[in-house]
């Protein structure tokens, strides 16, 4: 069975005005657009054909086909323009720990004070859709990043004793606790300046994203922040694999992102929301490593974005040629979206067939087994992963 979903797109104010809608091949709504999502979370479910939103029809007539009752993944369309908090997720556990003691404490669900929304974890891949998709992710090797603080001169030296220790998971995790302590906004201010003002062929493009961040977030500490991590430039297709714990910010292009689903989110700079610093260094990962990139596999032309032992999501995307058929073979619950062409899936079980244009989506119910595909165009198909 294949049952066609829509959503309209969320306007958080990162939004871009102007990349979902060139996607859909539409007029822009003048007001910014950041994230289509297409699943059944209750905080924003897509809607089927006759009004009832996804998780009300999974709920009735999921079962019918082999569907679950909730999907263990959420599908989105984001389009940033200007960048999104720094920010980590909780592990599965510690998920569990943090909603059970915030409902303990009758914090509200919808309160701004909130970390936990809900129980679940939130590990997350983003694939680039636009030509290039900007983001940090990742705290960058320590030698690298003394290296760079070196051309901060004296303003960076309070920024480098920090990192000086041997154990440089403890180092990082205590100079992050310091930079988002409120004790070191006048470090964080020069550290700022002398940023702004250095120039070095090695760390140009991170120097020049401090200025960035800084116009966008001034005085905010998750400037300094993001001068410890990784920046990576996707190129179109590429994609990155977020784990718990590990902190990153999306800060300019357009994806597909495919997560556990959950509103869980611990920030750590950038943003005027509430920032619970001991909360997010109890989940960070601050082990320093290099940029997350996740590479696909790739059996009969179609690439497999996957987690080996990461049952919530993997993530299928084929480049559709006209003079060829292709198959995507489905491991549960699937949805299909295309971003761009025009795109004939057809399930091999009943024979059911959908046309789909740029922002177009269908769910694929589990007894379908595989998806034809003709036509010309980008596909993407979110299933369990393994």
């Amino acid at each position: 069975m294949l049952v066609s979903l829509v959503n309209e797109p969320r306007d958080y104010a990162w939004g871009s005005t102007t990349l979902i809608a060139d996607l859909e091949g539409r007029a822009p709504s003048g007001r910014p657009e950041a994230e289509v999502w297409y699943g059944d979370h209750p905080a924003d479910p897509a809607i089927v054909p006759d009004g009832r939103s996804l998780g009300e029809w999974l709920a009735d007539e999921g079962a019918a086909a082999g569907a679950p009752k909730k999907l263990p993944y959420l599908l989105k369309v984001l389009a940033a323009a200007s960048p999104l908090s720094i920010q980590a997720h909780p592990s599965k556990q510690q998920a569990e720990a943090g909603f059970a003691r915030e409902e303990a404490a009758g914090v509200a669900r919808n309160a701004p004070e909130r970390t936990y929304r809900d129980d679940n974890h939130k590990p997350e891949l983003i694939v680039a859709v636009s030509e290039t998709f900007t983001a940090l992710a990742g705290l960058r090797e320590l030698d690298a990043t003394r290296r760079l603080i070196a051309l901060l001169g004296d303003a960076g030296r309070p920024l480098a004793q920090r990192l000086e220790g041997t154990d440089a998971a403890a180092s990082l995790r205590d100079t992050i606790a310091w930079l988002l302590s409120g004790t070191a906004q006048a470090d964080v201010d020069a550290i700022v300046a002398a940023a702004a003002g250095a120039e070095d062929a090695e760390f140009a493009a991170e120097l020049a994203l401090s200025r960035h961040l800084n116009a966008a977030y001034p005085g905010d500490p998750g400037v300094v922040v993001a001068l410890l991590m990784n920046l990576v430039v996707l190129q179109r297709g590429e994609a990155l694999f977020v784990a718990a714990g590990v902190l990153h910010a999306y800060v300019q292009g357009l994806g597909v992102e495919l997560m556990a689903a959950s509103d869980n989110v611990l920030r750590g700079g950038l943003t005027p929301k509430h920032i619970d610093v001991p909360e997010l260094l109890a989940v960070l990962d601050p082990n320093p490593g290099p940029p997350p990139v996740l590479k696909p596999e790739v059996h009969d032309g179609v690439e497999r974005f996957g987690v080996p032992g990461l049952a919530d999501f993997a993530l299928s995307h084929a480049e559709v040629q006209t003079d060829a058929a292709t198959r995507v073979p489905l491991e549960g619950v699937a949805i299909a979206l295309v971003t761009s062409g025009e795109v004939e899936v057809t399930a091999s079980a009943t024979g059911a067939q959908a046309t789909l244009i740029p922002g177009c989506a269908v769910l694929v119910t589990p007894d379908e087994g595989t998806l034809g595909v003709t036509g010309s165009g980008d596909l993407f198909v979110a299933t369990p992963g393994r």
